[in-house]
């Protein structure tokens, strides 16, 4: 132990006076608990180190101006928190992540080249936490061998608005689909002894306005909606750090929100990790502190260092309380300890197996392909077909990735250089992995013939020599704009004219988010493939030719139309920019995304849980139980098919009229499988407080006596069994028991 702490103090400083004077501290002992180690460590801290842990640098030069980051930060990180030399805590090097190891510039023309993993809806739409999990574990070992200990991400904000810029870095418009991937994903981070930091807390909607807008919902809809997917991450991952969002909740700043932190985080989770704020979202010192916000990050985007010398004051004179200080600190070096960020030194010169990191992303976006559409069984392509037009989307050069913070450079070159912005939150980057090349190779038989899609004669006469069309559609999403459910640059019009000249047209959409399809009924087939991350091309192609079967199911609703969301005209885009303004969530309150849908009578284009595969399932035997006083629910699932699929079943539960202000919601899920002819009979525990209802009086889940309706399905809107049954009345308090929270098995990630 005492080789780890001298090499984290070599790792953290560089000094050799400090290396020199190390010696094995008594909470150098890994078999105290993480709590009476940052006890022990806290007791031995002065004031100013303990100020230390709680005051953040931004890890790059800011363009255009003097600012430097201190000694010991690191080039192309997004912070920086210096560490503590005399006592072995080395510094916290922070990355942006999530969807893979998302730095700054190394320099003014070189980036870090990393594996980026498909968008976090892509994961998502696996419906897979084990991939999840073992796509966390890809990113966190990549980062700790980059010389960071610190991942921001993942997101488990609901996707309450289709057309969100951030879409693409969360989950799903469901809490407990969302909860699930996104714990999943913490796992695997802190598998590789790097802290996951669950963003953004909370309500972080849209990006218009994001810094300004104060979004008012009830206490019980917040907590059995949005709250509650990051309650189920942070039970299913149990981060060492939330970050607090930009926007206000409820009248107040999240950063300085005693209701979010103090009442909902502390109180009722009983969160044992630390608050760090988003880049610039910190307002006050007095406030915040008391609140519960732990850590100041990026201190230079703040209109003042508030945990600098304000804090010090504040604390001279009483405001803050030295007991809030020592909180703060403590919650720090607990994360720290219980992550084994401090026992694992990072190793900015260890190897990295890009090509297997590669495989975990390729192995993402199999599963995460949605099969929209396929008619007269368009897809899988036949491997005998002789002419194959692909056209648009830069295919022959790369696939789409998001923008923002969250952008991963990759390994090679950005494939299609120059499409701007310039500057942040661009550029677009198009990983370097091109489907024609992929599409190529898994059918070498075949002619290709390529078209950009610029000039439409061009396209339409290839779409005419070809037996297939492939036609690839992009839509950049990015932080800190909003997107659009329209194709831009005239997409839609390529398409459907494309689907004149050949039928068999196939349409590929590589977007952020849901987006309308004006040509649907004229193409035959589409796949959503989202941001498909390093070496999707690959992925797409077997899906196209077969040799993976499409699983994905999706994670959002695809709307059919603006006038059908609960906002037509996006929050805030009519007003003057920087007039704050109000988004009142209390027209859909807790009924997010599909339920939405069930509760106006809207049929979707597309509904939550939809995914097409190239074999059939049936669905049947639906019985449900009491067990321990949790309801557990059995069905069974047959391919019924020609060929090997994988079927996602879903179950859903509402009250036994249906419909209502309870329209009925996901409870679980299986994912399995099959052979043609194969049949397995599963069970879904389902967690109460899916069937409950937060008390309006009283700090309880509440479930009333009485019949509720199961259905059994392969979609929100496909439910093909249902069932009453009767159920006892039953509460608890808010304060989720451990004996609740699924065991999950180890993760099968080696450490770089």
């Amino acid at each position: 132990m005492r080789a780890l702490i001298v090499a984290g103090v070599l790792a953290g400083l560089g000094s050799a006076a400090a290396i020199a004077n190390a010696a094995p501290w008594p909470w150098s002992n890994t078999h105290l608990t993480p709590d009476r180690r940052a006890q022990l460590v806290l007791h031995a801290m002065t004031p100013a180190e303990k100020r230390r842990l709680i005051f953040g640098y931004f890890g790059a030069p800011m363009p255009g101006t003097s600012y430097r980051p201190p000694p010991g930060a690191r080039m192309g990180e997004a912070g920086y928190v210096p560490g503590i030399a005399r006592l072995g805590i080395p510094p916290q090097w922070i990355s942006d992540g999530g969807l893979g190891v998302a730095t700054q510039r190394v320099s003014t023309d070189a980036y870090r080249e990393r594996t980026a993993l498909p968008s976090g809806l892509a994961t998502a739409a696996t419906w897979n936490p084990s991939l999840a999990a073992q796509g966390g574990a890809m990113i966190g070992a990549e980062a700790h061998a980059s010389g960071f200990n610190v991942l921001l991400g993942p997101g488990a904000d609901l996707i309450r608005e289709s057309r969100g810029g951030r879409s693409f870095e969360y989950a799903s418009e469901d809490p407990l689909l969302t909860g699930m991937i996104a714990g999943a994903t913490i796992r695997g981070i802190q598998s590789q002894h790097v802290i996951a930091v669950l963003k953004h807390f909370a309500f972080n909607d849209q990006e218009t306005g994001r810094a300004i807008y104060d979004v008012r919902i009830p206490h019980a809809a917040a907590r059995e909606s949005d709250l509650l997917g990051f309650e189920i991450a942070m039970e299913q991952g149990h981060p060492g750090a939330l970050m607090c969002a930009y926007n206000r909740v409820r009248g107040h700043y999240a950063c300085e929100n005693h209701w979010l932190l103090r009442r909902v985080l502390d109180r009722d989770f009983g969160f044992r990790g630390y608050v760090m704020s988003d880049w610039g979202a910190v307002h006050s010192t007095v406030r915040s502190a008391l609140a519960g916000l732990d850590q100041e990050s990026a201190t230079i985007f703040d209109h003042e260092p508030y945990y600098g010398a304000a804090l010090r004051k504040a604390l001279r004179d009483g405001r803050v309380p030295g007991s809030v200080l020592d909180e703060m600190a403590e919650r720090i070096l607990r994360s720290m300890f219980a992550t084994g960020l401090v026992d694992h030194p990072i190793d900015p010169g260890a190897h990295l197996d890009l090509a297997a990191d590669q495989a975990v992303a390729e192995a993402d976006e199999q599963q995460g392909i949605v099969l929209l559409k396929n008619a007269a069984s368009v897809l899988p392509f036949p491997r005998t077909l002789q002419r194959i037009a692909v056209i648009g989307g830069h295919a022959d050069r790369g696939v789409l990735s998001g923008g923002g913070s969250s952008t991963v450079f990759p390994v090679g070159v950005n494939a299609v250089p120059g499409l701007g912005p310039s500057g942040w939150p661009g550029p677009q980057v198009y990983l370097p992995s091109a489907p024609l090349g992929a599409l190529m190779a898994e059918a070498p038989q075949a002619r290709f013939r390529y078209a950009s899609g610029r000039n439409l004669t061009e396209a339409i006469g290839v779409a005419r020599w070809a037996n297939r069309v492939i036609v690839f559609a992009t839509q950049w999403a990015t932080e800190s704009e909003d997107s659009s459910l329209e194709l831009r640059h005239g997409q839609d019009r390529l398409i459907a004219a494309i689907a004149a000249a050949n039928p068999r047209t196939v349409v590929v959409l590589e977007t952020g988010g849901p987006v309308l399809m004006p040509w649907l009924d004229r193409v035959a087939g589409v796949l959503e493939a989202w941001y498909p991350g390093s070496d999707g091309a690959t992925a797409i192609a077997r899906v196209v030719f077969g040799a993976v079967d499409p699983s994905g199911h999706l994670p959002v609703t695809f709307p059919a139309s603006v006038a059908d969301l609960p906002f037509p005209i996006l929050p805030g885009s009519e007003l003057p920019a920087n007039q704050p303004f109000v988004i009142d969530y209390s027209r859909e309150g807790a009924a997010v995304g599909y339920r939405w849908y069930q509760r106006r009578q809207r049929e979707p284009l597309f509904p939550f849980g939809y995914g097409l595969s190239y074999t059939r399932f049936a669905y049947d035997g639906l019985t449900a139980r009491l067990v321990n006083g949790d309801l557990v629910v059995q069905f069974t699932v047959r391919n019924t098919g020609s060929r090997a699929g994988v079927a996602v079943a879903q179950v859903y539960v509402g009250s036994d009229e249906g419909g209502g202000e309870t329209p009925r919601r996901l409870v679980g899920w299986r994912k399995l499988a099959l052979r043609p002819g194969e049949s397995r009979t599963v069970s879904v525990r389902v967690d109460p407080r899916l069937l409950a209802r937060i008390g309006r009086r009283s700090r309880r889940w509440v479930r009333a006596a009485g019949a509720y309706r199961l259905w059994l399905g392969d979609s929100s809107a496909h439910l093909v069994q249902s069932m009453s049954v009767d159920l006892p009345a039953w509460q608890h308090s808010v304060r989720w028991p451990i004996a609740y929270r699924t065991p999950t098995p180890p993760i099968a990630r080696p450490t770089h």
